[in-house]
């Protein structure tokens, strides 16, 4: 930088030049230069998460008479506004830090307080803005409030909405019969309508776990400060932070039972992060099938049409591509992968911290981001538009031996296997090889085949073995 566009900050291990225009102090200009690895800095929702964590702080402070009212009131402003995103590019620092997080914690420090100053009132970043805390406790809590807020405010509603189409289109599609699948092979029918509601059922059961998951995550070891001792911070200093984040995040956040678990270990953010891979895994299921159903038009299953969004190849006119399941499925294998470096950075608590912290945070936000943003793709770009192709499934259906299957309780399943494969072998209609090959009047082979009828499973009734 030319000399006219910096200033001199110093910290305690003594001057450097800081960006003129730079909100931050020395602290945050520290870690700048001294981790330019992936030019990633935390995610905005982890700078709100931490904006709404310092105004708490700064309250819960001025309720215990530790701050005085000035400049009490001035940290909040400023932390509110971090929060509102206002000065989101004033956090440059990377995802690669200190374990702790101490550079994060450090910048918001340094920005609020440059903030919150003003030429009669000096607030300090780590006096005043600090109070009572420590980063080891901070970015804890702010992990644990940005991942809260990121589930319940954009992941529920999202897949909330998915589940809602996928349900509508089950009951439209409710009396479509079409062949069912195991191992990828013809197998009993089933009604699209079950096909859908069975997608729905699997998003139920993962918003069930994501809403277990989140009653643990809003326990905060906030008041913890350095090792869980809650050296330099109130007694009441967390229970009265977390009675703040509730007023400010309508989330009923609570102090955790053992604060030194709070800092040594993240098992919440773990079992969370598992939660995601969990969604991930279902939604990976219901692409892969939607593209299955969707393969064609010609020489595949076709028994869906997916909406045509854009062309599918620079060099074969007319190819249109499953490009929404593909993409959701990206977000699906990103979010898996995710899990794993959460999983081994919860592992790494030596003795009383934690020391990946900025990667568990960072990982739980943009994981929830992404499945939210991938469950509403999916949902109103792909499912809500698809056709099914009643004609392609019907035609399919009628000549599949599988449902020779019925038969069995009434032929013996060696003379069913006998029909299925000659059916197969001759590719004729099932029905037609039966009436030769059994002394059932074709009535009863009508009835007992009705592919319809078989969607509800069960023995047909009036009908037993040898009869």
């Amino acid at each position: 930088m030319s000399d006219t566009a910096y200033r001199i900050e110093k910290d305690s291990l003594g001057e450097l030049r800081v960006p003129a225009e730079a909100l931050w102090g020395a602290q945050t200009q520290r870690a700048v230069e001294n981790f330019p690895i992936s030019g990633e800095p935390l995610p905005p929702r982890f700078i709100r998460a931490l904006g709404l964590v310092k105004a708490a702080c700064a309250q819960a402070n001025m309720r215990l008479e530790l701050l005085d009212a000035a400049r009490g009131e001035a940290i909040v402003v400023a932390a509110l506004q971090v929060a509102e995103g206002q000065h989101d590019r004033q956090f440059p620092v990377d995802v690669f830090q200190t374990g702790s997080g101490t550079s994060s914690n450090m910048n918001a420090n340094e920005v609020i307080a440059r903030l919150a100053s003003t030429d009669a009132l000096v607030v300090h970043p780590n006096d005043h803005v600090n109070m009572g805390q420590s980063s080891n406790d901070v970015i804890p809590t702010t992990l644990r409030v940005a991942a809260v807020l990121s589930v319940s405010e954009d992941l529920l509603p999202a897949l909330d909405h998915l589940i809602s189409v996928i349900e509508r289109r089950a009951l439209e599609a409710r009396d479509i019969v079409k062949t069912g699948r195991t191992h990828l092979m013809d197998a009993m029918p089933v009604t699209f309508g079950q096909e859908f509601t069975a997608f729905a059922a699997q998003l139920r059961e993962a918003r069930e776990r994501l809403d277990s998951s989140l009653a643990r995550l809003r326990r905060l070891p906030q008041g913890a400060t350095a090792v869980g001792t809650g050296i330099n911070a109130h007694p009441r200093f967390g229970q009265d932070v977390a009675e703040a984040l509730q007023g400010l995040c309508g989330q009923p956040f609570t102090v955790m039972d053992n604060l030194f678990a709070g800092l040594a270990a993240q098992d919440a953010p773990v079992e969370m992060s598992g939660q995601l891979r969990g969604l991930a895994v279902a939604l990976m299921k219901i692409a892969n099938d939607l593209r299955w159903m969707n393969a064609g038009p010609l020489a595949g299953l076709a028994e869906i049409r997916l909406p045509a969004l854009q062309p599918g190849s620079s060099i074969m006119p007319g190819k249109v591509n499953p490009v929404i399941p593909e993409a959701v499925m990206m977000v699906c294998a990103e979010v898996m992968g995710q899990d794993v470096s959460v999983g081994i950075a919860g592992q790494s608590g030596s003795f009383q911290l934690n020391v990946m912290l900025p990667l568990i945070a960072r990982n739980l936000v943009l994981g929830s981001e992404r499945l939210a943003a991938a469950c509403r793709v999916l949902a109103d770009k792909a499912i809500a538009g698809l056709e099914f192709n009643q004609a392609a499934v019907e035609a399919a259906l009628s000549r599949n031996p599988i449902l020779v299957t019925a038969l069995n309780p009434v032929i013996g399943y060696e003379l069913g296997a006998a029909i299925a494969k000659r059916a197969y072998a001759e590719n004729r209609p099932l029905i037609d090889v039966a009436r030769e090959m059994t002394e059932l009047p074709e009535a009863t082979l009508r009835a007992l085949l009705d592919p319809s009828a078989l969607t509800e499973g069960g023995i047909r009734a009036g009908l037993s073995l040898g009869g």
